[in-house]
């Protein structure tokens, strides 16, 4: 079974606008007057898994809306791959073997 590896890199662009690009992809824990709540991001709506500072793995199904974000973003840079998951990684990512 394929899933996707995608490394986004940042260092191009401001810092606010990698620090905004980052909110709208993985979202924001925050708190305002001592309430906690969560801003969400893009992948909180897809199973992935992130190995490092912006290295995450997608399924198949979910790399073309991933890719999608990040080219209407616009100024960030990224490498996508294919990779083999292994049995961890496909339940992380809840994908049906066929």
């Amino acid at each position: 079974m394929l899933g996707t590896i995608v490394v986004i890199v940042l260092s191009r662009l401001e810092q606010r606008w990698a620090n905004r690009f980052c909110k709208k992809f993985y979202g924001q824990d925050t708190s305002t007057k001592g309430k906690r709540y969560r801003r969400a991001g893009l992948l909180d709506g897809i199973p992935h898994i992130k190995l490092a500072r912006g290295v995450v793995i997608v399924s198949k199904k979910d790399t073309t809306a991933v890719i999608r974000f990040i080219k209407n973003f616009g100024g960030v840079d990224f490498h996508a791959r294919d990779v083999v998951l292994m049995p961890d990684d496909r339940r992380n990512l809840q994908v049906e073997r066929v």
